[in-house]
């Protein structure tokens, strides 16, 4: 009986040992794989880029799980990332064209589709250069935009440093609507070369990223390409009233009064600054 017994107890003991190892072995990790075919697209627009990826490897096992991208990208030497996270293949953003991008994504595991945490691929990186031309200081200097009462804009810039006089300049441009970047067809001239621009009717320009890039051409030297991006509504540069009027309400009182400049600009945007002059004080209000 006592044999019996303790045959007992070993089995007994042994299954429970068994049953712990089985859970223990079945325990795996789980993995994915980054996305594929990570890179960077220029279509042309002069710093509005494309970002553009595949779907990971194997990713059989996780059919009902939405899968999300968390992608991260600056221009090289700044400080900080921009951080987007969605379930698209591709994103598209402006950037500065004067300096390289670099951008990193990986692949998203929500927790309902493991173990209860999110789980991470490994990042795939790319880069991005424009392959410059010329020295630096060949490039436009002091550009120059503005936009005249929000209706005419102007660019101005003078030649890069050093150039030779056969040193010509184009400038090209593009906004969200246009089909592709355009070129100046209206330029400033002085002593043969090209130092400005003045723009056609612009439509429905407003309030987004307006890309430039000024170009240069020479016989003796390449020269460096430039390129700027602003908003409009940012450069806007206002008539001045059509009319002053003023009148001595006597010897310690004046008034003032002015119109509303013409244009399209709605008058509760303006703000005013009334600059008075007696000898030799200047007050500004």
């Amino acid at each position: 009986m006592a044999f019996v017994c303790l045959a007992i107890g070993c089995l007994y003991t042994f299954l429970i040992s068994t049953t712990f190892g089985c859970t223990s072995s079945s325990d795996t990790e789980i993995k994915v794989n980054p996305p594929q075919d990570f890179e960077i697209v220029d279509p042309g627009y002069l710093g509005y880029l494309y970002l553009q990826w595949q779907p990971p490897l194997s990713l059989d096992h996780f059919k009902e799980c939405t899968v999300e991208y968390e992608l991260k990208y600056r221009n090289i030497g700044s400080e900080t990332w921009k951080t987007i996270i969605t379930k698209n293949l591709h994103y598209k953003d402006g950037f500065d064209l004067n300096k390289g991008i670099e951008a990193k994504i990986h692949t998203l595991l929500p927790w309902q589709c493991t173990n209860g945490s999110e789980v991470q691929s490994s990042w795939a990186e790319t880069t991005y250069w424009i392959s410059p031309q010329g020295i630096p200081e060949t490039k436009v200097q002091d550009m120059d935009c503005v936009y005249y009462n929000w209706q005419y804009l102007l660019c101005s810039w003078k030649p890069g440093i050093g150039v030779l006089l056969d040193t010509n300049y184009n400038l090209f441009y593009w906004y969200e609507g246009l089909d592709h970047a355009l070129q100046c067809v209206d330029y400033i001239k002085a002593d043969g070369q090209n130092i400005g621009c003045r723009f056609p009717y612009l439509e429905a320009s407003d309030y987004k990223d307006f890309y430039i890039c000024v170009n240069g051409s020479s016989e003796n030297k390449p020269i460096r390409s430039s390129y700027f991006t602003f908003q409009l509504q940012n450069i806007v540069k206002p008539l001045p009233p059509v009319y002053l009027t003023f009148t001595r309400e006597s010897s310690c009182e004046i008034k003032l009064k002015w119109s509303i400049p013409l244009g399209p600009i709605p008058a509760r945007c303006f703000d005013y600054e009334i600059e008075i002059r007696e000898d030799d004080t200047t007050l500004v209000v």
